[in-house]
């Protein structure tokens, strides 16, 4: 099976739409309205449409993912990263590499646009394996109570997190 990975474009934001119904609609820890975030990311400022990756296989779309911006804040400091919220494939292309494809593809491509680092609330079992660690190693902190386990960060580049410490402050599109 050929995976191709490309940036999306308005065209395929129905398709994307509800790809993004299907992936999650047996997800038990979603609220199924993760199509309805990624709209909301399209039209606000945090935005990055090279970040907007879509796989097809055989030229239908079975996967997407999105990185959009956001700031870790501490007292003194801002710094910038990328949100990963959320990745969709197709629940009949599940386990089939997709997902692992899109994050790959999609730090590459964040690491040239010179970011450094990316946060992103998922499942424990599933991101080690990219290299995500736990945010608590590194003294950032999410805004809301959520399990510690599903806080994760990954540096982009080699001291990528060197000194970074705070609250992440995610785009007002992610709370409407």
């Amino acid at each position: 099976m050929e995976i191709k990975l490309r940036q999306e474009s308005k065209k395929d934001y129905e398709c994307v739409f509800q790809l993004i119904e299907k992936a999650f609609e047996k997800e038990e820890y979603s609220d199924h309205r993760e199509q309805f975030l990624v709209e909301r990311l399209r039209d606000s400022e945090a935005f990055i449409p090279e970040l907007s990756i879509i796989a097809e296989v055989d030229g239908k779309i079975t996967g997407h993912i999105l990185f959009t911006k956001l700031e870790i804040k501490n007292q003194s400091q801002s710094f910038q990263s990328l949100a990963l919220a959320p990745v969709s494939v197709l629940p009949e292309f599940q386990g089939k590499g997709i997902g692992s494809k899109l994050i790959l593809y999609g730090h590459d491509v964040a690491k040239k646009l010179g970011y450094k680092s990316v946060i992103l609330l998922g499942h424990q079992d599933y991101y080690p394996r990219f290299g995500y660690e736990v945010c608590e190693k590194y003294h950032i902190n999410m805004p809301f109570d959520v399990p510690a386990e599903n806080c994760m960060v990954i540096a982009l580049t080699e001291d990528g997190l060197k000194g970074v410490s705070g609250e992440v402050v995610y785009p007002k599109a992610f709370f409407e």
